[in-house]
């Protein structure tokens, strides 16, 4: 009986041992299938991420800026450890002990998995493995692509250190907003550097790792509090931050940029003019619209910022006198739909919806004009006899609403209300007095049809300092400066010139611009 039990135990130790054997050299069999022919990991070390290119003054003031991907790289000696802890808590707590796959992790969510019969199922993934798949592989949710995965991430951990894979995750990792890295992602949620960041916003800006296309700070803003509290809690479980900061920042809200609360980064770049893209064309054809667009270029551009201004507001005033001398109103062409007037937050949705640029088919508004004060899109409400009233774009209203009084478009042919409909779209600005400002009454205005062009430029240099290719950036992106075509006059007169100054004519000759009589024998 005794002889029989060991018997036994033998039997089950060689089957046991069997086994093991087999799930290895079967596992050993998948790892070397699936890790034939995959790409380097070698090429991490020599990574150089899609960075913004930005178009300075000559004062070194940044007045645009170009990317695909909005990225602004920073090493990791650069990013405050708050930062990463931030992540890791939220991404990978065993990160700094994993060998580039978490065992434990992979085991746990399987548990879950099983537990929850396929309800409750979870990411695995390491940062380490993150990185292979942004950096390596495709996005496929296959068995395959994870099996590929850990063998890079395992291969990456031992020629790249901790810090080098952290570096390449936070520069590369989307955020949501076209904020890709945690530095853009600061200064377009926060409009700060990572050193100011709080501990709050370092869990919000982990948080969005996740989930960053449904975590928005005013849209989704109980779910972004909901995951910022989270990561807090596990910094604090994980022994980054202490409890009373944990508390204090769970406490706070939520304050960012796109709920109103900092200004915007961009308030200190201009809108987009036609110098900077003049720029941005002939840099493309040059470099190739791949390295203009990620290649992280400085450009120093000879614009003087101020003659720019002037140079604008020149032309537009120049064609607006024009344009209202013909009596004629076009409007824009857009008008909102009577459901899109059912309320004030409708028609404010509506005319933000519209596009700041359009083309023939789609018109858009033309947000980028300051002569004398700046136009604003406004969507006619009301036609009285006297007067209309309008809803305006980013200007709060008033218990009395914003009207435009009849004697402001005496200037216009044609019977008053054959000009205007209910839901019309327009443009108006606030007519101000010279001396203070004060406000006076609000005026229509429209975009001239017809259109010119403006450039200045430093003889003794070739610099060109100003220039303006139409009347609005935003409504015509033709540069008529650069792009249109001579007319056939300017292209005659050069060498009409020539020729009479080789027969004796002078700079100051006059020629007197009347018939010329030739007396004949049939007369004069």
């Amino acid at each position: 009986m005794l002889r029989f039990f060991f018997s036994m135990i033998g039997s089950v130790f060689t089957l046991m041992t069997l086994g093991a054997v087999g799930a290895a050299v079967g596992l050993g069999a998948i790892f070397f299938i699936y890790g034939r022919d995959l790409p380097s990991h070698e090429v991490l070390a020599q990574y150089t991420p899609q960075t913004i290119s930005r178009i300075y003054s000559g004062e070194g003031q940044i007045i645009d800026e170009f990317a695909n991907e909005r990225r602004l790289f920073t090493s990791a000696e650069e990013i405050p450890d708050l930062i990463k802890y931030a992540f890791i808590s939220a991404e990978d707590k065993n990160y700094y002990t994993h060998p580039g796959y978490d065992a434990r992790g992979i085991l746990a969510v399987i548990y879950e998995a099983v537990a929850s019969r396929g309800r409750d199922v979870r990411g695995a993934s390491t940062i380490t493995q993150q990185v292979m798949k942004n950096f390596l592989l495709s996005g496929d949710v296959t068995i395959e692509r994870k099996i590929q995965e850990i063998i890079l991430a395992v291969r990456a951990e031992q020629v790249l250190s901790k810090e080098q894979i952290l570096e390449l995750y936070l520069n590369e990792i989307f955020l949501g907003l076209n904020s890709y890295g945690i530095t853009a992602a600061a200064q377009t949620y926060f409009n700060r550097p990572l050193s100011e960041l709080t501990p709050g916003e370092a869990a919000y800006l982990a948080a969005l790792a996740q989930r960053p296309g449904n975590l928005h700070p005013v849209r989704q803003i109980d779910a972004s509090l909901n995951r910022r509290n989270y990561v807090l809690r596990e910094m604090y479980e994980n022994g980054y931050i202490d409890l009373a900061t944990m508390q204090s920042e769970q406490d706070a809200p939520l304050l960012t940029v796109q709920a109103g609360d900092y200004e915007s980064f961009r308030s200190n770049v201009q809108e987009r003019d036609y110098f900077t893209d003049e720029i941005r064309r002939q840099l493309s054809e040059d470099f190739g619209e791949d390295e203009f667009f990620g290649g992280g270029l400085s450009i120093r551009a000879t614009v003087d910022p101020a003659m720019q201004v002037s140079a604008a507001h020149a032309l537009q005033r120049a064609l607006e006198q024009f344009d209202r001398g013909t009596g004629l109103w076009r409007g824009t062409g857009i008008t909102l739909p009577q459901e899109a007037l059912a309320s004030e937050e409708a028609w404010r949705a509506a005319l933000d919806a519209i596009p700041s640029s359009g083309d023939d088919n789609n018109p858009g508004m033309a947000r980028d004009i300051t002569l004398e004060s700046p136009w604003y899109p406004s969507v006619i409400l009301a036609i009285e006899d006297q007067r209309v009233r309008v809803g305006i774009e980013s200007v709060a209203e008033v218990e009395a609403g914003h009207w435009v009084p009849r004697e402001d478009i005496q200037w216009m042919r044609g019977n008053f209300f054959d000009n205007f409909t209910v839901g019309d779209v327009v443009h108006v600005r606030a007519m101000v007095a010279d001396t203070d400002r004060s406000f006076i009454r609000w005026t229509l205005r429209q975009v001239p049809e017809v259109q010119g062009a403006f450039m200045a430029m430093d003889v003794n240099t070739g610099r060109v300092i100003a220039m303006q290719g139409g009347f609005s950036y935003q409504a015509s992106v033709f540069n008529r400066v650069t792009q249109a075509r001579r007319q056939p006059g300017s292209s005659f007169n050069p060498f009409v010139y020539a020729a009479a100054l080789d027969r004796g004519y002078t700079p100051a000759t006059i020629i007197v611009d009347a018939p010329i009589e030739i007396n004949t024998p049939q007369g004069i």
